[in-house]
């Protein structure tokens, strides 16, 4: 009798698991699909529109706005809103390591600092891109960013930007908080989630208390000494 119940137990479990399974797939919207299909960008539908769509961009300026996003889903979870007040700009950043600007590639001084081409860049390369167009749209905010497509010379990422002088947005209690001063050039002073990123914001725990509030602080309070002044 105990086998029955327990036979009989685990079969109703695994009618309502598959149950339950196939409801979920029932209520999956678009944006689940778009994001499991880009999750998946080794598989041949995926290898075959990023070739053609990497072959259009190649063509296209180094710095463009685009009507609608590439990722609509991806766009959303990064903060977009199909409303007024956000633009997308899509911006190309060549890949490899960082090479000195020096000229005539010399470099004075010792020689350890001599280096020119085997230099890395302590930014990742989506940080950078939200600077290049922090700047040269220096009356919108970066909100975020996400990775589109890559070559082996170049990678693109399209760039959410607000408005901070538009109405829907400054009425708008979810996205307002971008709208002081303060807020200026998140994307210059790691402040997005790329640069958060590449600061090591990421990590937490064992290992990451010389990493808060940045490295540069961390290093000054450990190593500053104080006085007072009458001692």
């Amino acid at each position: 009798c105990i086998r029955d119940r327990v036979s009989t137990q685990s079969t109703w479990e695994r009618h309502s698991v598959c149950r339950n399974l196939r409801q979920r797939r029932e209520i999956m919207g678009a944006y689940s699909y778009m994001r499991h299909t880009w999750n998946r960008k080794q598989s041949d539908v995926m290898r075959f529109s990023q070739r053609i769509r990497c072959w259009e961009l190649r063509h296209q300026h180094r710095m463009r706005r685009v009507t609608k996003p590439t990722r609509p889903d991806k766009a959303h979870r990064m903060g977009f809103k199909t409303k007024q007040g956000y633009v997308i700009w899509r911006v190309r950043v060549r890949r490899a390591g960082r090479k000195r600007p020096v000229s005539r590639g010399i470099c004075y001084g010792k020689p350890k600092s001599a280096g020119i081409n085997h230099l890395k860049n302590k930014k990742n390369l989506q940080s950078i891109g939200e600077a290049r167009i922090g700047r040269r749209l220096g009356s919108l905010r970066v909100l975020n960013s996400y990775w589109v497509n890559q070559d082996s010379i170049y990678k693109w990422f399209e760039v959410i930007c607000v408005d901070p002088r538009h109405k829907t947005i400054r009425r708008d209690p979810a996205i307002n908080w971008i709208v002081p001063s303060a807020k200026k050039h998140r994307e210059q002073r790691g402040l997005t989630s790329a640069g958060k990123k590449h600061r090591g914001l990421r990590n937490k725990g064992h290992g990451a208390k010389k990493l808060r509030p940045s490295v540069r602080a961390s290093w000054k309070r450990r190593n500053l000494v104080r006085f007072w002044r009458y001692r």
